[in-house]
Formats: C-alpha cells, sequence, structure tokens
C-alpha cells in the first residue's frame, strides 16, 4: 500500500500550518495520528510554540483518600486512571490530560507555575514510604524527578512553586527550598501554628496561621522573605492598625494568591462575632501587598450561598481573577470570575471525580513549556 501523500510534505510546511492554529487546535491534533504528534512534540516546534500565551485553566486535585482507594490495583490499571481533569472557564468544558507517561504508581498533581504540574508519586522500584516529587508537562509528556523525599513531607507539607527552579516544601516546623541544584536545603519554620493555605509571591512566603486558644481561633498573617528563611529568621506578623477586625470578620480565612502583587483572603462572613455565629455569605478580600491596604473584591449572591450553607466546611482554591468553591454532596462548583474587570458568579457543572464532591485545585497555565533537564 502506497504511503498517504501527507506524508511527503516537508516538515516546514506542518509547522505553518500548526503555528496558525490557536493553542486548543493544536493540542486536539497531537492526538489525530503518530505523525502528528511527533511533529508537535519536537523539540524545536515546542521552541517555536512556546511564545504563545498560555490556556488559563483550573486543575482539581484528587483527595488524599483516593490513594489508599487504589492501593489494591494493578500498575496497569492506576496508569490506565491517572489523569488531571482541567477545567476551561472560557470555554465552559472540561478537559483531560492524561498522565500515563509517568513511570509512578498513583500520581498527586498538588501545583503548577509556567505550564508545568507539580505531583506526589510512588515509584515502582521503591518502597510505598518514598515519594518522590515531579514536575512534568502534560503537553509535551516531559517529566523531571527532583531529589528523593520522604512520605512525611508529601503528608504534611503545602508545595510552594513560582517558577520551574524555585520550589518550597513548607510545614509548621521545616521547610524545604529547591532551586535548581540537585538537592533540597532544609530550614526551620518556627512558625506558631501549622500554616494555613500559604502562598509563594515574588520573594516572600504569607500564610495564615492561628495564635488563638484551643476553644477559640484567631487568625493573624504571618509573612518571611526566602532569605530571611534561608537564615532560619523568624516569620514576622504582618498587621496595621488600620486594618482594625479584618480577620475576625471572617470564619475559616484562607488564602489564595491573586494577580501580581496581591493576595486574596476568603472566608464566610460572619453575622457576629460570637463563637456559635452564622454566616451570611463568603467574602473575597484583597491585599495589595505594596500599600499594605485591604479591600473587598467580591461577595457570594445569597442565592448561591444558600448551596453551601447545609455543609460544614467548603475548600477555595484558584489564582489570579478566578477563584473556585466547593462543597461537599453539591456535584457542582461555584466559580468568581473578575478576568473581564467585572466580577461574575456562575456554576461550574459536570464536575469529573469523586464522590464526596469536596474538590481541591489549583490554576494551570498550559503552554508547550519545554521542561529543561
Amino acid at each position: 500500500m502506497e504511503a498517504s501523500p501527507i506524508y511527503c510534505l516537508p516538515n516546514d510546511t506542518f509547522h505553518q500550518i500548526f503555528l496558525s492554529l490557536p493553542l486548543r487546535q493544536i493540542m486536539i491534533c497531537r492526538c489525530v495520528c503518530k505523525l502528528f504528534d511527533q511533529i508537535i512534540s519536537s523539540p524545536f516546534f515546542i521552541d517555536l510554540i512556546s511564545i504563545r500565551p498560555p490556556l488559563h485553566l483550573i486543575a482539581l486535585r484528587p483527595p488524599h483518600h483516593h490513594h489508599h482507594h487504589h492501593s489494591h490495583e494493578s500498575l496497569s490499571a492506576a496508569a490506565a486512571n491517572s489523569s488531571l481533569h482541567v477545567y476551561d472557564p472560557d470555554q465552559n468544558q472540561w478537559l483531560r490530560f492524561s498522565l500515563d507517561f509517568l513511570p509512578f504508581r498513583f500520581p498527586h498533581p498538588v501545583a503548577s507555575s509556567l505550564g508545568l504540574v507539580y505531583l506526589w508519586g510512588d515509584s515502582p522500584e521503591s518502597p510505598e514510604s518514598n515519594k518522590s516529587l515531579v514536575v512534568c508537562n502534560p503537553l509535551t509528556r516531559q517529566f523531571r524527578v527532583l531529589p528523593q523525599l520522604g512520605s512525611a513531607w508529601s503528608r504534611h507539607g503545602s508545595v510552594l512553586v513560582d517558577s520551574a527552579n524555585r520550589v518550597m516544601v513548607l510545614t509548621e516546623l521545616a521547610a524545604l527550598y529547591f532551586s535548581g541544584s540537585n538537592q533540597w536545603s532544609k530550614f526551620s519554620s518556627n512558625l506558631p501554628s501549622k500554616p494555613r493555605s500559604p502562598v509563594l509571591v515574588s520573594n516572600s512566603v504569607y500564610a495564615l496561621c492561628d495564635v488563638g486558644s484551643p476553644w477559640r481561633s484567631q487568625w493573624k498573617l504571618f509573612s518571611c522573605t526566602i532569605t530571611d528563611l534561608k537564615s532560619s529568621q523568624n516569620w514576622g506578623r504582618l498587621e496595621r492598625h488600620e486594618w482594625g477586625d479584618v480577620f475576625d470578620i471572617l470564619k475559616r480565612p484562607r488564602l489564595v494568591r491573586g494577580t501580581g502583587n496581591q493576595i486574596l483572603m476568603v472566608g464566610g462572613l460572619k453575622s457576629s462575632f460570637s463563637l456559635t455565629a452564622s454566616c451570611s455569605t463568603i467574602l473575597i478580600l484583597r491585599l495589595d501587598l505594596d500599600t499594605l491596604e485591604w479591600d473587598e473584591a467580591g461577595r457570594m449572591p445569597v442565592q448561591m450561598f444558600q448551596c453551601f450553607q447545609g455543609s460544614s466546611k467548603f475548600k477555595v482554591f484558584g489564582g489570579g481573577d478566578r477563584i473556585c468553591f466547593s462543597a461537599k454532596r453539591m456535584g457542582m462548583m461555584a466559580l468568581w470570575d473578575c478576568c473581564s474587570g467585572k466580577a461574575e458568579w456562575r456554576w461550574i457543572c459536570g464536575v469529573p471525580g469523586y464522590s464526596d464532591g469536596l474538590y481541591r485545585g489549583f490554576v494551570f497555565e498550559a503552554r508547550f513549556t519545554a521542561l529543561l533537564p
């Protein structure tokens, strides 16, 4: 049988055709045939397309119990179920990136930056207790294993990233820092309590810590530069007299990285300052780190919040101008979208994943970023 005429076309012709397509269409073309996959995955084409603006997606994290639920599966079955589920807010559709190119059991994505996804994985050749932090690009199907870490870090540490060469795993007592060398640097954290929803902005880490009593929480904002952390300096409490009771009006507050030099604080808006106060809605506050001034970024519509009132807790994730909210047994998520400059609230339906509905996730800027060795 004669080969198809398409195989006679030079690579330059394919490059011109694919470069004329939007990034979403290029991703689809990879799945058409092996020829298209080879051309699009080639280092030369990845270099050509790497300057394209990314797709701003929201990725889901598998729950912690998902790992134990599938612990009896064979490696082939686990590989078949290894996928990164992402939501495209601009197209209002769900996408799935296969992670079957990774030689790890039960990959657990936790963070992303500059088109790269960071995940915990169990190597088939290693004992169950040995975890590896892996960085990969689901679009190019490239990956790299960072220096070995123990399972305690994967269970208790928060993974913070802001570039391909700056990774931090933070706990209450210690922090690990990786900046492209062949080993992790370990420093003392000296935090007053377990850090809640830490974020890495520019050269500083910000986290909420509970400095209250066992019967009443009192959340405060702490910060530390990476330089100070390396020299085991104490974290500083970030506060101003003008802020008043900004940390007391929110129930179970948590931080989300905003746009530029901003962080967002999200929580239930208390109806009073009593211990058993109910919440009237979910409030989003914004802190400008240059001026250290707070302002209100948004609040959930009452009709939407009524769906969250029956749940004892909810999850918040996202970043920039988009934040997702999930709660148990809802089957859908709420989305705050301020990308157009005007806040919009809407529901995200058809969420894939797990029965309890308590979804977690992170922002994923999908792009054909080459993974450097």
